[in-house]
């Protein structure tokens, strides 16, 4: 985040002077607060600058790197995910290519009835498959996507940042994001209810940027 030069004075008058109030910091830049409003909002929301009833602007002692990295642990994966794109596992891998097209998406979230998550298939699975002579408009999906539980995913009440690592660890580009139940037999069964990819993190950090999250 780069200060403007009235910005930075704000801030270094609260780091030499605080706890002091709006009015005082006025003072010291003779300006009226009203034209000061913009800039302690912008230095209060960005976690640099804290404030108090009756007492006043202080410094937080935190770095807008800090900041930005508090932000992402406290934003949940079920805050920013979007619609998951899932087909059946007796899909043939023909229909799976031609759905990741139209989606223009890089992964397949293979699913079972009742939207319970079975698979995943990416893009470079599909093109091996394609160039491997096979005849994939008969080939079905099933026989070459990853199963569970081989499968990566995040959870709705996970950090952004927890599934952001998970993404960069395991070089993939999309998670499942899932909701477990227990099935009557006592197993485990995990429904898609979104996807989470770099393009969730992307979109994150350019509303961050612009102040809107």
């Amino acid at each position: 985040m780069q200060l403007t030069d009235r910005q930075q004075l704000i801030l270094d008058i609260v780091k030499r002077e605080g706890p002091i109030t709006g009015e005082q910091i006025a003072e010291r830049l003779n300006l009226t607060r009203a034209t000061l409003r913009p800039d302690m909002a912008i230095l209060t929301m960005s976690g640099m600058l804290e404030a108090r009833p009756r007492v006043g602007y202080f410094h937080s002692g935190k770095k807008p790197g800090r900041v930005l990295a508090e932000k992402l642990h406290q934003v949940k994966v079920g805050e920013v995910k979007s619609v998951p794109v899932v087909v059946p596992e007796k899909c043939t891998v023909y229909d799976a290519v031609v759905t990741m097209f139209i989606e223009d998406v890089g992964t397949l979230f293979v699913v079972r009835e009742g939207g319970f998550l079975e698979g995943i298939v990416s893009r470079k699975d599909l093109l091996k498959t394609t160039l491997g002579g096979q005849d994939i408009h008969k080939l079905p999906l099933g026989v070459i996507m990853t199963r569970m539980p081989n499968i990566i995913y995040a959870e709705p009440d996970e950090s952004v940042w927890e599934a952001a690592r998970k993404l960069i660890n395991h070089e993939v580009d999309a998670l499942p994001v899932v909701k477990a139940s227990t099935q009557e037999d006592g197993t485990v069964a995990y429904e898609v209810i979104g996807r989470f990819s770099k393009t969730n993190i992307t979109r994150l950090f350019v509303e961050l940027g612009e102040g809107d999250y």
